[in-house]
């Protein structure tokens, strides 16, 4: 190994740019490298937002969600959170927590609970508080619940 190599670093990779901002950077060219040196930030963010004595209650507070399955009995109505405009909205957890609950009923083949939890939610939301995918898979579980209850009855 030369010493050029070492004295330039193996992979010396040039990190400059015309839209850097110059408070920021300083640049030494080598001949056969430029090395851009970022300063370093002001301010350390904080990983965690809470602070100590915050955090010794929320441990002695917390307590784990068990769930043991029947998740359409939990389910809040109305579905979603009131937004400053008037309407209602709905984060992605509590999607996915009304899907996991017709997902069950479809899985312990109750058809007939499945299909009438899903009205009830279009119903009480309608289909324009969910996003694309939640919709269609409602909607996808509503028409396989239909059809075994039709394969059902014959």
């Amino acid at each position: 190994m030369s010493t050029e190599a070492l004295e330039y670093g193996l992979l010396g990779i040039g990190l400059g740019s015309d839209s850097e901002d110059e408070s920021t950077t300083t640049t030494t060219t080598n001949p056969k490298t430029e090395v851009v040196e970022c300063a370093q930030p002001t301010t350390k963010a904080d990983r965690t937002a809470l602070s100590e004595e915050a955090f010794q209650e929320l441990k002695r507070t917390y307590r784990v969600k068990v769930e043991n399955g029947e998740f359409h009995v939990h389910l809040p109505f109305p579905i979603g959170s009131p937004s400053p405009d008037g309407s209602r909205t709905i984060n992605k957890p509590e999607a996915q927590e009304i899907l996991h609950a017709v997902e069950e009923l479809y899985f312990f083949r109750r058809y007939e609970e499945a299909v009438a939890l899903i009205q009830k939610i279009w119903a009480d939301a309608g289909e324009n508080l969910f996003d694309k995918d939640t919709t269609g898979l409602l909607r996808l579980y509503e028409r396989r619940c239909a059809e075994r209850l039709k394969g059902k009855g014959e």
